[in-house]
């Protein structure tokens, strides 16, 4: 099928879901309110396979030790996929399915699926890498740009993580974990019992980020947005957090927004 955007719509909500600009959720509109950023580079696009930095674009693979382009040097950041076009495998009224083929500078074939499903009140995305041929190490999660304004008061943005990756000065967990700090951030939080981030516009809508994974990386430094990205592991964690692609044992992982207005 084409690549073509995907309108998917439940009750007052609507999504845009944009196979041919890497994959992302291009749009969420409650009502008449947008609460995704606009722009080629927003909305909120899939982060795999891997997620943040590696440090200097370097992983472990086995015994051989990859290098991917230095997209933000000097490391390389989020993947590769949202850089490609997806494509459509299915869609319904407030259902899509969308896939995306591993290829190069990836060095091993996979195949990336992401599932969208709307209701009245809430968003899931469902995203997993298969691979029939080679083992590899991989990570998926998401990078929403939510506005940090609906044209009333900023958002304000609660969750009680565990704790806090340190963060070096290369934006890298340094592999201690501290007591979380106080916003501004642009840092990696632990939430064993799962990710549980809530977004509220204050008189106007509350939004939460939930995924049964227990990282969550949340950057509040720009005017315009705040994103809250769950994923599966820290940044850097095709080095320091490995989670094996095989065969018989996809990587999987799963988002949920929820809303209500207040």
């Amino acid at each position: 099928m084409s690549n073509e955007d995907i309108t998917l719509t439940a009750g007052d909500a609507e999504v845009t879901v944009t196979p041919g600009n890497g994959g992302r959720i291009g749009s969420l509109r409650i009502g008449d309110a947008e609460l995704l950023r606009q722009g080629q580079k927003f909305g909120c696009f899939p982060m795999v396979p891997w997620c943040g930095r590696i440090r200097d674009g370097r992983f472990l693979d086995g015994a051989t030790v990859q290098q991917m382009p230095l997209n933000a040097p000097p490391h390389a950041i989020h993947g590769t996929a949202r850089d490609g076009a997806w494509r459509t495998a299915r869609t319904s009224k407030s259902e899509a399915v969308i896939t995306y083929d591993l290829v190069a500078p990836w060095p091993h074939p996979g195949r990336v699926t992401q599932l969208f499903t709307l209701t009245e009140d809430a968003f899931t995305v469902t995203m997993s890498v298969e691979t029939y041929e080679d083992s590899f190490p991989a990570q998926v999660g998401w990078h929403p740009w939510f506005n940090r304004s609906l044209g009333q008061e900023d958002v304000q943005v609660d969750f009680t993580p565990a704790w806090q990756e340190e963060r070096g000065e290369d934006h890298l967990p340094t592999g201690h974990r501290i007591e979380p700090k106080p916003s501004p951030w642009d840092d990696c939080f632990g939430m064993p019992d799962g990710v549980d981030v809530t977004l509220t516009w204050p008189g106007q809508l509350e939004l939460k980020v939930a995924s049964r994974e227990e990282w969550v990386v949340v950057y509040d430094e720009q005017e315009a947005a705040v994103c809250v990205e769950p994923q599966t592991g820290p940044p850097n964690g095709l080095n320091i957090h490995p989670r094996l692609v095989t065969p018989i044992d996809p990587l999987e992982a799963t988002m949920t927004w929820s809303w209500r207005r207040l």
